[in-house]
């Protein structure tokens, strides 16, 4: 049994996370102690207990530990991934439902998916754009685009926008499975094709979303860059706001957003996806913080080396490299001093 160390490095979820898509795709059972040790409410929160189900349910795998507020964890998967048609909803994993971020379930469990053999339909519902995770869209627009070029075949369909505390979001994922794992080079990002965007709220008036829109328009203009807003009201349980910025370079893709809450204007909101995406722009990097640490499973998985330049390198980065190096699938180098990854295989 490999035995993980969940306080490891910055101590979240991702050491959660990883530890369980690996342990289905190569079927090695886990024992995972210290779960979130890092994190103000350590132990598995309702979106790290219900991926725990979920990457169990598709390995046929059995569980101890697996209850709200667990920091130990037994994962021994019984059977190959199987694909097929399944629901896992984030608002049941506790009394009065939950926002949980629905897009890190989906992390756990497609590239498991990808690669065993059929399609897959997964239902998700819970959060679809909240703080402290990807948002469906960028799940969409950054991550899921970049893994194509991988050999990974997904594509999901956002439903009902679900926003913190209320959730209730749905989106579809659907899968090909069999899939072919190639490398990725991401070196130099070429230049700024675009910056496309979409302001939203749900159960809001119509004019929020335009003045974000329309903010955010006006700042990366003055910046000299191309860019296209879209505002829109679309369906949610509750009220919620939020602009999701999509920069589109010749090699790459990077996405940022900016979250609506009480005392803040519509225009400030736009002002902080608009400052990180620019922060990012002026780094000449090709890959952005987050998916720096996103490409690395995908990556060590692949059939051919990767190389990458990041904008950052986190802990999130680093940390998900030890876990993944745990597993003996892959040998990966990190240069702080050049922004760079290298995944070779051993």
């Amino acid at each position: 049994m490999i035995e993980i160390d969940g306080s490891y490095g910055e101590g979240g979820g991702q050491v959660l996370r990883t530890s369980l898509s690996l342990a289905a795709i190569t079927g090695e059972p886990i024992r995972i102690a210290g779960i979130r040790a890092g994190r103000k409410k350590p132990g598995l929160a309702p979106q790290h207990l219900t991926a725990v189900r979920a990457a169990a349910r598709i390995c046929n795998a059995h569980l101890r530990g697996d209850a709200l507020g667990s920091m130990q964890l037994e994962f021994i998967p019984s059977s190959p991934v199987q694909a097929g048609i399944y629901t896992f909803d984030v608002s049941k994993a506790q009394p009065g439902g939950s926002a949980g971020a629905i897009a890190l379930i989906l992390q756990t469990i497609l590239l498991p998916l990808a690669l065993a053999p059929g399609n897959s339909r997964v239902t998700l519902k819970g959060g679809t754009h909240v703080n402290f995770s990807p948002t469906v869209t960028y799940i969409e627009q950054v991550y899921l685009r970049i893994l194509q070029r991988m050999g990974v075949e997904a594509k999901v369909k956002l439903g009902a926008w679900g926003w913190y505390p209320q959730g209730g979001g749905e989106i579809e994922l659907q899968v090909s499975g069999g899939c072919q794992l190639g490398g990725i080079n991401l070196w130099e990002r070429g230049d700024l094709h675009q910056v496309r965007g979409v302001a939203v709220v749900t159960e809001l008036p119509s004019h929020i979303p335009q003045r974000m829109a329309n903010r955010a328009e006006n700042l990366l203009r003055e910046a000299h860059l191309k860019v296209a807003v879209k505002a829109s009201r679309e369906k949610g349980v509750a009220p919620g706001a939020g602009i999701f910025l999509t920069a589109e370079y010749q090699n790459s893709l990077a996405g940022f957003g900016g979250f609506g809450r009480l005392q803040l204007s519509a225009e400030t909101v736009a002002e902080i996806a608009c400052q990180q995406l620019l922060e990012f722009h002026h780094t000449g990097a090709p890959v952005d913080e987050h998916l720096a640490d996103q490409l690395l499973l995908p990556a060590a998985l692949a059939s051919q080396e990767s190389h990458y330049r990041v904008a950052q390198v986190s802990s999130h980065l680093t940390t998900n490299a030890g876990v993944i190096q745990q597993f003996g699938l892959a040998q990966i180098a990190i240069d702080e001093a050049e922004n760079s990854v290298s995944v070779m295989h051993l």
